[in-house]
């Protein structure tokens, strides 16, 4: 790894691990909760721990004065939820494009196993040669999704998912992010089919114990954080949330330590 992609490594982490908070919906959602004022849903989520955002190119100027010293990620390809098909992720801007943007990192969405798989398979490699040339670290979003993914079992989501992380790793990222399988005995495949750090999507959302005992379970099993949008983004105390999460992925903390650290109410 050359000085300067490691010296950007550390701006999207700390220490290894990564919380992350994408903010790049609006271009499949559109402005929803949490996304019409984003300058402070990024002032409340950084000031609460988050190491990087992420975020699409044109958003940019939104995210550099209120990210608190956090880093910076652009994201370089999408969809929108109304369109024909949400899975069909096309590349929105370049490496270049991002540097312009003041990115510490770009990233990329790959539907492993779906009829889109070959053109993106194409279009992150193409993506992580261009980076390397730049020293910038690429952030690889590879899900198992597709007719024959196997996501209603964990033990066989989990080797899917393995295969979904090598090939990001295969294809010259720098960090993978994924599904989480369901439970952390499932997870340890995932985690073990690449040498290369891997952080959990944030799912559907649930009560914030729920999401908080998901991180827990992906710690254990030797995941490296998390990347995580709208069980943040969309939370009702975003700062509190990534307080929470922050001190499980960073700190060691239990479910309930997090949850009673970030002055969060039990939920029941």
């Amino acid at each position: 790894m050359t000085a300067g992609k490691s010296a950007r490594m550390t701006r999207i982490g700390t220490g290894g691990r990564y919380l992350i908070v994408p903010m790049d919906h609006g271009i499949t959602l559109g402005a929803v909760k949490g996304l019409k004022d984003i300058e402070s849903t990024i002032d409340a989520v950084t000031r609460g721990g988050a190491d990087s955002i992420l975020t699409q190119r044109g958003i940019a100027p939104r995210v550099h004065e209120n990210k608190n010293d956090a880093g910076y990620i652009v994201h370089l390809n999408g969809s929108t939820s109304i369109g024909p098909d949400e899975n069909d992720k096309r590349q929105t801007g370049t490496v270049e494009d991002a540097i312009r943007a003041g990115a510490d990192a770009v990233s990329f969405h790959i539907n492993v196993g779906s009829e889109h798989e070959p053109g993106q398979i194409s279009e992150l490699a193409e993506l992580t040669s261009e980076a390397a040339n730049y020293g910038i670290p690429v952030l690889a979003m590879t899900y198992a999704r597709g007719h024959d993914v196997r996501d209603d079992d964990p033990h066989e989501f989990s080797e899917d998912l393995g295969h979904a992380v090598r090939l990001g790793e295969e294809l010259g990222a720098d960090v993978i992010k994924t599904a989480y399988s369901g439970t952390p005995e499932t997870f340890e495949h995932v985690v073990e089919s690449t040498r290369l750090p891997v952080v959990i999507a944030g799912g559907s959302r649930g009560t914030d114990e729920e999401t908080l005992e998901m991180v827990r379970g992906a710690m254990d099993a030797g995941a490296a954080g998390v990347s995580m949008g709208r069980s943040i983004f969309q939370h009702d105390d975003p700062e509190a949330i990534t307080e929470a999460v922050a001190a499980v992925i960073h700190d060691n903390a239990t479910a309930g330590e997090a949850v009673e650290q970030a002055g969060l109410a039990a939920e029941i």
